[in-house]
C-alpha cells in the first residue's frame, strides 16, 4: 500500500480518532455522527450490548495504518471492527464459548498452535473472539491461512482486512517480529476436513511453525478446542473430485451438500477452549527434521492431554 503509515488506535466506528482540537477524518463529520447514532438507536439491545463490548475491547488495540486506512497486508481497522460483531454473535450466543487458562498467554509475540475441525474455519474466528473478547489485555490475533483461501473471491478480501494472511514464513516472521499473536493450525487441512470417526485425533503436524519460533524466539502456547470436531460431522471426503474444482478437499457431511449453502452452517456445539502453558525450545530452525519433531510432539502431547481433560469435563456436546 502506498502512503505514509501511520500508528492509529482503534475506536467506536473503527475508524482512528482525529487529534484533539482538529475535524474527525469525514466531512460534513455532523452529518456522519447523526447517521452513526440513529443506526445504534435501532439496532437490537442484544446487538448494541455486544457493541458495546467490543469497542471496550478493541478501542486501545494499536494498528499501523497508512493514509487510506490500511495497513501493509489489507488489515483494515472499520472492517475488523464490524465483522467482528458477527464473531461476537456467534462466540456469546451461538457456540456459547468458554476459556479455561487464557491467562497463560504471554505478552509480546507469541504462537498460538491449536487443533483444526469443523469443514468450515469457525474454530479460527471463535478463537481470535476469544483473545479480544477474554483476553486481559484484549489481543488481535494474527490467523496464518492456507495459500488456497488467498484465490477465494470475497473470503480472501474478508480475511485481509480481519487480519488473516497466507501462512508463509516471511509473513509469519515480520509479525512475530512486529510482536503480534500468531494463530497456527498445523494439521492444516488434514484437521479440517477429517472425518467424523477421525475426532479428537491429531492428524499429522506441519513443522514449520516450530522452525518459525526457533527463529524468532517465541514461544508456543498449545491451544486444544473441544466442540468443533462434532459441528459438522464428515461422513465422507471426495478429494479427487475437490481437486477438480480447485478445492483441497471435498467434504460430505449429514447437511451437506443435501441443503445446498444451508448445509454449510455448523451445528450449535458448545465450545471449550483451553490454553496450554507457553512452550519454549531452543535449537537450530534448520536443524534435521527429526530433531523438528521431538519439539512439534511435546506440543502434540500437550494439545491430547487438554483434550483428555475436556472431553472429561463436559457434560454433552451441546452444553
Amino acid at each position: 500500500m502506498s502512503g505514509p503509515v501511520r500508528a492509529r488506535t482503534l475506536h467506536r466506528s473503527g475508524e482512528a480518532a482525529p487529534p484533539a482540537g482538529q475535524p474527525g477524518s469525514r466531512s460534513p463529520s455532523g452529518f456522519w455522527e447523526t447517521l452513526a447514532d440513529l443506526a445504534d438507536a435501532f439496532q437490537p439491545t442484544l446487538f448494541r450490548r455486544l457493541g458495546e463490548e467490543l469497542d471496550s475491547c478493541i478501542e486501545h488495540i494499536p494498528a499501523e495504518v497508512n493514509e487510506y486506512g490500511y495497513d501493509r497486508y489489507g488489515f483494515h481497522p472499520g472492517a475488523f471492527r464490524r465483522m467482528s460483531l458477527t464473531s461476537a454473535l456467534f462466540y456469546r450466543h451461538y457456540f456459547r464459548v468458554e476459556t479455561y487458562d487464557i491467562d497463560r498467554v504471554p505478552p509480546g509475540p507469541v504462537l498460538l498452535v491449536c487443533n483444526h475441525a469443523g469443514q468450515l474455519p469457525f474454530d479460527g474466528m471463535m478463537l481470535g473472539a476469544a483473545m479480544l473478547l477474554e483476553a486481559k489485555p484484549p489481543r488481535m490475533v494474527r490467523p496464518m491461512a492456507e495459500y488456497w483461501v488467498s484465490r477465494l473471491p470475497f473470503v480472501s478480501t474478508m480475511a485481509a482486512r480481519m487480519g488473516s494472511m497466507v501462512g508463509t514464513r516471511e509473513n509469519c516472521t515480520r509479525m512475530l517480529e512486529a510482536g503480534e499473536c500468531v494463530m497456527v493450525f498445523p494439521e492444516g487441512v488434514r484437521g479440517m476436513n477429517k472425518l467424523y470417526s477421525q475426532r479428537y485425533e491429531l492428524q499429522r503436524f506441519g513443522l514449520g511453525f516450530v522452525r518459525l519460533a526457533l527463529l524468532t524466539r517465541t514461544p508456543i502456547v498449545p491451544v486444544s478446542l473441544i466442540g468443533s470436531e462434532e459441528q459438522q460431522p464428515g461422513l465422507a471426503n471426495l478429494k479427487g473430485f475437490g481437486r477438480l474444482l480447485g478445492m483441497p478437499a471435498l467434504p460430505i457431511t449429514p447437511t451437506f451438500p443435501l441443503l445446498g449453502p444451508l448445509g454449510l452452517m455448523p451445528l450449535p456445539v458448545k465450545y471449550r477452549f483451553y490454553f496450554g502453558e507457553p512452550l519454549r525450545f531452543e535449537g537450530d530452525p534448520s536443524d534435521e527434521p527429526a530433531a523438528i519433531q521431538e519439539h512439534a510432539d511435546v506440543v502434540r502431547e500437550s494439545m491430547e492431554a487438554m483434550f483428555e481433560r475436556g472431553l472429561r469435563e463436559r457434560e454433552g456436546v451441546f452444553r
